[in-house]
C-alpha cells in the first residue's frame, strides 16, 4: 500500500513538472511572437479601425473629420461616374489576366517539370522576371510597348508588314497592353504549379501508362484533378491581386488614356493623396475589402465541386 502511494506522487510530481514546462514553452512563444502581435496592434488593427471611422466622415487631413454617415458610399454608387469606371477597368483586367494567369502559369510548369538538360536554368529564366521590382519591370515595358518603331514589338510587327499600334496610347488597347504586362511575372505560379507537380505520385502515372492511357488522358485524368488544389490556391491569390493593381497604372499610364487604365486602386489612391478626400476613399477601401471578401467566400463555397483533395 504504501508502494502505491508513493507511485502515486511520484507520478503527481511528474505530471507537475510536465504542466510547468509546458507553461514555460507557452511563455516563451508568446515572448517570442510579441513583437508581431504589437506590430499587428498598432501598425494594422489600429488603422483598420481608424478607417472604418473615416469611411462615415468627410476628412481632408487639414480639418477634423466631420460625421456624415452613409453619405460617401451614397455618393460613390450612384453619383460618381469614375468610381463605376474604375470597377469596369479593374473587373475587366481581373477577368482576363487570372485567366491567362492561372493557364500560363500551369503549362510552364507542365513543360519545365520534364527532365531535361538544363531545367534549372530554364525555371530560373522563368521565375525571375516574378522578383524583379515593379518600377524596374514598368521601365523595361515602356520600352517594349513604345508606339514607335523604337518599341521592340513594334520593331517586331514591322519586319512582318504591320503598322506600329499605340499600345498605352490606345483607349482600346490600353487594358490588354497592362494585361500582357502581368503575364511576365506568371513565374511566380509557375513555381507553386511545380510543387503541386513534384508532389503527385509516380506510381499513378506508371498505372496508368500499363492501362494503355495516352499523354492527354493522363494530364485529364491524373494531373488537373491532384492538382486542384494548387490551383484553387493561385486562382484565389490571383483574384485579390488582380484587383488590387496599382504599380503598373501608376507609373505607365496613371489612369489614361481617356481614364481606359483607371484602376480601382489608382480611383482610390487619387481621392486619398491627390484631392485628400481621405474619408472618401477610406470609403472606397471598404467597399473593395467587401468585394473582395465577397469573391474569396463565393470561390471557397463553390470550391467543392472541383477541387480534389485525396484522402491518406
Amino acid at each position: 500500500m504504501t508502494e502505491i502511494i508513493a507511485g502515486r506522487r511520484v507520478a503527481t510530481r511528474v505530471r507537475r513538472r510536465r504542466l510547468s514546462l509546458r507553461q514555460r514553452q507557452a511563455i516563451l512563444g508568446f515572448i517570442f511572437v510579441m513583437p508581431w502581435i504589437l506590430r499587428f496592434l498598432w501598425l494594422d488593427l489600429g488603422p483598420f479601425i481608424a478607417s472604418l471611422y473615416l469611411s462615415f466622415t468627410e476628412y481632408s487631413v487639414l480639418s477634423s473629420p466631420k460625421w456624415i454617415g452613409l453619405d460617401n458610399f451614397i455618393r460613390a454608387l450612384t453619383d460618381d461616374r469614375l468610381f463605376w469606371k474604375s470597377v469596369w477597368n479593374t473587373v475587366y483586367y481581373a477577368g482576363v489576366s487570372v485567366p491567362l494567369g492561372l493557364i500560363m502559369g500551369f503549362s510552364v510548369a507542365l513543360v519545365l517539370n520534364s527532365k531535361i538538360r538544363g531545367v534549372t536554368i530554364y525555371r530560373t529564366c522563368f521565375y525571375l522576371p516574378s522578383i524583379v521590382p515593379s518600377v524596374a519591370s514598368a521601365v523595361l515595358w515602356l520600352w517594349l510597348l513604345n508606339a514607335s518603331r523604337i518599341g521592340l514589338l513594334n520593331y517586331a510587327l514591322g519586319k512582318v508588314g504591320i503598322e506600329p499600334i499605340n499600345w498605352l496610347g490606345d483607349p482600346a488597347m490600353a487594358k490588354p497592353s497592362l494585361i500582357l504586362m502581368s503575364l511576365w511575372g506568371v513565374g511566380g505560379g509557375m513555381i507553386i504549379y511545380l510543387a503541386g507537380l513534384q508532389s503527385i505520385p509516380e506510381h499513378l502515372y506508371e498505372a496508368a501508362e500499363i492501362d494503355g492511357a495516352n499523354w492527354w488522358q493522363r494530364l485529364h485524368r491524373i494531373t488537373i484533378p491532384l492538382m486542384t488544389p494548387t490551383i484553387f490556391f493561385n486562382l484565389i491569390m490571383g483574384i485579390i491581386g488582380s484587383f488590387q493593381v496599382f504599380n503598373a497604372a501608376f507609373i505607365i499610364t496613371q489612369g489614361g488614356p481617356a481614364n481606359a487604365t483607371l484602376f480601382y486602386m489608382l480611383y482610390l489612391y487619387n481621392n486619398a493623396f491627390s484631392y485628400f478626400k481621405m474619408g472618401f476613399a477610406s470609403a472606397l477601401a471598404w467597399m473593395l475589402f467587401v468585394i473582395i471578401l465577397a469573391l474569396t467566400v463565393i470561390v471557397f463555397r463553390t470550391s467543392g465541386r472541383w477541387v480534389y483533395y485525396e484522402r491518406q
